[in-house]
């Protein structure tokens, strides 16, 4: 059996490309960028979860709220 090849499509500077990839950037994948932005929750450091938690519910309101501020 023959194998089939996936070739790379890259589009060129300037032209438009019908795939439409890169044009919006997925919610998840936004957020996750967003809150490595902040350093204590990169690798985790803290053994309890619940401290581990209210880190990352601080993070995500300071998010919020510069969002809400622009």
């Amino acid at each position: 059996m023959r194998e089939k090849r996936i070739a790379p499509v890259i589009a060129r500077r300037g032209t438009t490309h019908g795939s439409g990839l890169g044009v919006h950037r997925w919610v998840v994948e936004q957020t996750i960028a967003l809150l490595h932005w902040f350093r204590r929750l990169r690798i985790r450091w803290e053994i309890r979860d619940d401290i581990h938690e209210a880190f990352l519910t601080l993070a995500l309101a300071i998010i919020c709220w510069r969002r809400l501020t622009r």
